[in-house]
């Protein structure tokens, strides 16, 4: 006999306001980077950002309302910053609010260099490193959309490099990862298992 919801423990949520809120979830965090019109960097944090299949491509979510959003449309291209856990103040800057002048002055607080094959900048503290072509946008999320981008350069710290002759789990614990903890709290990944794939799983 099927069991109800409740007797499995569950409980219904209402779609009255967006279900985010009431529970955790795990999400990567990266800093995108992105030029503003007078030339300027501009940095801003974003904990939706995924691959988009299994090539070189990634998206993240953002608003149309926001400089991230219009600066990557503009220009035509993007970088995205993975920070260390211990650099887990650099996305915190990265976020604080403009002035009324439009002004960010957290920024300053925050080091950047340049990328190799984009002009968008690319935040110190980073493990992992993506330059990337804008491939197109898509507004129909609400007040949200996702924005894409083919990737033109990728670069990795030595220490996060994966390889035949590093156990996987000798280079995490080497190399933690900064989950973001969806909402409003983050973790330092040190350790994980080996996924029990089925034998004859197709990816």
């Amino acid at each position: 006999m099927d069991r109800t919801l409740q007797e499995r423990g569950l409980v219904s949520l209402e779609l009255s306001s967006p279900v985010w809120e009431r529970f955790f979830l795990v999400a990567p965090l990266a800093v995108v980077g992105t030029v503003e019109p007078d030339g300027s960097p501009d940095l801003a944090p974003k904990h939706m950002v995924t691959p988009l299949g299994w090539g070189n491509h990634v998206g993240f979510v953002c608003a149309p309302a926001h400089a991230t959003y219009r600066n990557a449309v503009r220009t035509g291209e993007f970088t995205l910053t993975f920070p260390r856990p211990e650099a887990v103040l650099t996305a915190s800057l990265s976020a604080a609010p403009r002035c009324d002048g439009r002004e960010k002055p957290s920024l300053d607080l925050l080091e950047t260099f340049p990328a190799r094959a984009v002009s968008a900048p690319l935040a110190e503290g980073g493990y992992l490193y993506l330059e990337c072509a804008l491939h197109g946008t898509w507004d129909d999320f609400g007040e949200n959309s996702l924005v894409a981008g083919r990737i033109v350069a990728a670069h990795v710290s030595q220490e996060g490099v994966r390889r035949p002759d590093v156990d996987d789990a000798e280079l995490l614990a080497r190399e933690p990862l900064l989950a973001y903890v969806a909402p409003g709290r983050y973790a330092t990944v040190a350790r994980a298992d080996a996924f029990p794939v089925h034998r004859g799983t197709r990816r």
